[in-house]
């Protein structure tokens, strides 16, 4: 019989990237098929994300319920990978022994060696062998129209907030070739929007077989090129690095869609200094009107750490301008989490939570009226929609994304799904958008 493999992700696209590795290694190696039901899988595996402490005990929340399912049926196997794996070690076994094993984010394609080996002891690897994973790694296999491409992994700019360089190492670039090929093998399968991923993404900095190194904005260019690859987007990104010649691939390459992801953090100097973030206010401002200047229109999202240790009244009035003055379209934004074992984590904090949590909700409050804002101005306008999934709304729905990053719902034969079409905006909804095919003839 086909065994079972039941993957749970938490966190980044980079966690569901390396969860689609997991599936495709252990189905190429063991022949596990992936279920949505935990109750029927041989192995339970979880991808973990240790950015925020709750985050981090809903891991050990789920392997108390896992344990139940080993109990009812002892040859059931758990596995336990990502960030928290890495950042715990043994210390997961210790205190959850009926884990068998615990794997990094640089050691997944060693899960079938890591499986077999798992008996009567648990077996831990979160090392660190840089690139070999990917050298490892099964061919890609498309599964819709849309891919994430991990460019590189890994971060070395040391925020003291953040548990990235010591969960995941520092920066390591794919070579620029093999992720060349693995964008023009996913567009052979059908691919038409590709998302490069990493945790500082604009950090890449790829070796060429000609001896040179292609930073992010020279990759773009060659993707472009790449026959059925028709739109491309690029996450996470970080200030310091937002270099001019990525501000002008903006300019020049019109596949690139127009919406970006990049974290600023804060808007008090003060703080970015004390999160050793490495720029100013008025530094990251000065990217985005270039950004504007090169592409008008374009969205813009980011992360906000709410709360970080030492911030005053002042402080949060100064993220509160920022974030009127750059007018986000989207954010992920949190109250500070003090993650063991960064030099923020040291700091004394003596803002009461619920303050943290009232800053939260205004700036989230704000958040959501300049989104809206944005949604209701392109009611009437005709959007690119790379149509991706049946629509959970209705059958006779299918779903896509607008360059700016929008779902929008419309009424559309299926077989449209894997296509762009022209999508006229009709109304604007807190989540999402409706509206209807520029080409009435294709909705039958």
């Amino acid at each position: 019989m086909t065994k079972k493999l039941y993957i749970k992700t938490m966190g980044c696209q980079m966690n569901e990237y390396d969860s689609e590795k997991m599936a495709d290694v252990l189905r190429e190696s063991h022949g596990y098929e992936l279920t949505a039901t935990p109750e029927d899988a041989d192995l339970l595996l979880v991808n973990t994300c240790s950015i925020r402490e709750k985050a981090q005990e809903k891991v050990f929340s789920e392997l108390g319920r896992w344990k139940q399912l080993k109990e009812r049926r002892p040859g059931v196997k758990i596995g336990v990978g990502g960030c928290v794996a890495s950042q715990e070690g043994d210390g997961i076994t210790k205190r959850a022994p009926f884990v068998d094993v615990v794997f990094g984010p640089q050691t997944l394609h060693r899960l079938p060696e890591l499986i077999d080996g798992a008996g009567a002891r648990p077996v831990v690897d979160v090392s660190f062998p840089e690139i070999e994973k990917f050298d490892r790694l099964p061919e890609p296999r498309a599964d819709g129209p849309t891919a994430f491409v991990s460019v590189m992994e890994g971060c070395s700019k040391y925020c003291s907030f953040c548990v990235v360089p010591y969960t995941r190492g520092e920066e390591i670039s794919r070579p620029f070739d093999d992720v060349i090929a693995e964008v023009a093998t996913l567009a052979s399968q059908g691919v038409r929007e590709v998302n490069l991923l990493g945790q500082n993404v604009n950090a890449y900095r790829g070796p060429m077989h000609d001896g040179e190194t292609a930073d992010l904005a020279t990759l773009i260019y060659y993707v472009a090129e790449i026959d059925g690859i028709d739109r491309i987007r690029f996450t996470t990104s970080h200030p310091v690095e937002f270099t001019d010649s990525l501000i002008q691939a903006y300019a020049e390459v019109p596949k690139l869609a127009s919406y970006l992801h990049l974290p600023v953090q804060h808007g008090s100097d003060r703080i970015l200094a004390a999160m050793k973030r490495g720029h100013t206010t008025l530094e990251y401002k000065q990217k985005i009107r270039k950004l504007r200047e090169a592409r008008p229109g374009i969205s813009l999202s980011s992360d906000f750490i709410v709360g970080f240790p030492g911030e005053t009244e002042r402080d949060f009035e100064k993220l509160m301008d920022l974030i009127a003055d750059v007018g986000f379209d989207q954010s992920f934004s949190f109250v500070y989490s003090a993650r063991p074992g960064t030099p923020a984590a040291s700091l004394d904090d003596e803002t009461p939570l619920e303050v943290k949590k009232q800053r939260l909700q205004i700036l989230q409050a704000r958040i959501n009226q300049q989104a809206m804002d944005i949604s209701r101005a392109m009611v009437g306008s005709t959007q690119r929609v790379l149509v991706e999934k049946l629509s959970k709304k209705s059958e006779r729905q299918v779903s896509g994304r607008t360059e700016n990053n929008r779902w929008v719902n419309f009424d559309a034969n299926p077989a449209l799904i894997g296509q762009f079409v022209d999508v006229v905006i009709t109304e604007a909804l807190p989540n999402s958008l409706r509206g209807r095919l520029a080409n009435e003839e294709a909705a039958a």
